[in-house]
């Protein structure tokens, strides 16, 4: 059933923010109807505070003690660090993972990020027309019409 995977996906995730390590947890097990077990888990520098994660569940934001959001892949790789305020206690992903949204209790605010990825393709063989170093930027359209 899809839904009790990406239940547990959604758990696993809510577990890897939480004070007491895993290694103190059990791996899988029961109680009553419902059922867990660990999908993933990795280690992060600093102590999480909340955690938020795109749909398709292939990038994971935890925002740390340490005033920044730790961005990772699904393999636990990290793919970058945005520096936020001290006051920030919560972040939400928007549902297409193109904006993160963060609220700030010690100055009463509210923001929202634009997120980009740098992707590097190695175009060293590809036919080119123009100069050889002339940049060049990609577009991407994820609304799908």
């Amino acid at each position: 059933m899809k839904l009790s995977r990406y239940f547990l996906a959604g758990l696993a995730c809510i577990i890897m923010t939480t004070q007491t390590s895993l290694a103190a947890m059990q791996d899988k097990g029961a109680n009553g109807k419902v059922e867990w077990g660990v999908v993933r888990q990795f280690q992060i520098p600093s102590s999480p505070i909340d955690i938020a994660h795109s749909l398709d569940g292939k990038l994971a934001f935890v925002l740390t003690k340490g005033s920044e959001v730790l961005v990772y892949n699904n393999r636990g790789v990290l793919q970058g660090t945005i520096p936020v305020n001290k006051g920030v206690t919560s972040i939400a992903l928007d549902p297409l993972g193109q904006f993160l949204h963060m609220s700030d209790s010690e100055n009463n605010k509210f923001y929202t990020l634009a997120i980009d990825f740098v992707i590097d393709i190695n175009g060293v063989d590809a036919p080119f027309k123009g100069k050889k170093d002339a940049p060049v930027t990609v577009a991407v359209f994820s609304d799908f019409q």
